[in-house]
């Protein structure tokens, strides 16, 4: 850790005060430095955009947000002016910032700036560990609800944390089964907390085959891909039902190998998955959480900021959720 000046507050923008953080996959890319942040990313700059924190200043243009509001933000920021974002899919701008990531300062500090067009005012009945990681909540909520889920048989393929709150929601939505499909034992108990029907520990031998043949159905209607695995993805394609659709929000490399005629004669829609919808996925968010969603499941570990080796060290095992940083 090190002493840094404060954020400078512009006149839209507004100063948080941070009271918790939690570390996302891409910060541990970063921690890594591997060769995508080595691509994406432009040092010095401060890490974070999980966060949920209480605004202690305010720019001179700032209508809507008051010191002492509690608030969280949309990590990116967009510039209002291109035609994605004219047409109302502003999460993939043309011009995007990411705050932690490119181009703007994060929250794995005691203090972050953030414009006020980004703030999300923060309802009393939702806590603070749930706030922290709605950022991910986004990820997972823009991918659950790609496509209908009501009365679906759903496979969702990683059970990281994304994927397991996935679960939650496709069981909130009214998925009719929900299959989760990892290696992790740890993770995929945390998937069956959230409301999984069935888990596949490919680790164990256990088989799509075999969990299709228990639950008695012929394929899957509804497919949420998070693995980023090129042999996962493609064991999903071989176990949509004819017409099916998939959400893909894993990052597959680049020479991944896909089986088109799977695809194409089955009548397959794959859809890419990014970011959240500003501002629907939010409103959907909010109204799940005001709803009775539980994210208690996936939160793990918690550790004080000055810790936060220890935590990156919890992320690096994978025996892990959420792992929360606080202040």
């Amino acid at each position: 850790m090190e002493d840094v000046p404060m954020p400078e507050v512009g006149v839209n923008d507004v100063l948080i005060k941070v009271t918790k953080a939690a570390i996302c996959g891409t910060d541990m890319h970063i921690y890594k430095w591997d060769e995508w942040s080595q691509q994406h990313c432009t040092v010095p700059f401060i890490q974070g955009h999980e966060f949920v924190g209480t605004v202690v200043e305010v720019g001179q243009g700032v209508r809507n947000i008051n010191i002492g509001d509690r608030v969280t933000a949309e990590g990116h920021i967009v510039c209002g002016h291109c035609r994605n974002c004219r047409r109302g899919m502003a999460h993939v701008c043309e011009n995007s910032l990411s705050v932690g990531i490119m181009g703007r300062d994060g929250a794995f500090a005691e203090y972050v700036s953030i414009p006020e067009s980004n703030i999300v005012k923060l309802r009393p009945e939702i806590p603070d560990d749930f706030a922290a990681i709605m950022d991910p909540f986004g990820n997972a909520t823009h991918t659950a609800l790609a496509f209908p889920l009501l009365g679906e048989d759903v496979l969702i393929t990683g059970a990281g944390l994304i994927g397991t709150m996935a679960a939650g929601i496709c069981r909130f939505a009214g998925a009719k089964n929900i299959v989760v499909l990892d290696i992790n034992a740890l993770r995929l108990d945390i998937a069956r907390r959230m409301g999984a029907t069935m888990t596949v520990n490919t680790a164990a031998g256990e088989t799509l085959d075999g969990a299709m043949k228990k639950l008695g159905i012929r394929g899957f209607d509804v497919g949420l891909e998070m693995s980023g695995v090129p042999q996962v993805f493609n064991d999903m394609v071989a176990h949509m039902y004819k017409g099916a659709n998939i959400a893909q929000l894993g990052i597959l490399p680049p020479d991944t190998q896909v089986n088109w005629s799977d695809i194409i004669f089955n009548a397959l829609t794959i859809k890419g998955i990014t970011g959240r919808r500003m501002w629907e996925t939010w409103y959907q968010m909010e109204q799940m959480l005001l709803g009775g969603f539980n994210l208690s499941p996936v939160i793990t570990h918690r550790f004080r900021f000055d810790d936060y080796q220890k935590a990156f060290d919890v992320m690096l095992s994978g025996q892990c959720g959420k792992v929360l940083l606080e202040w």
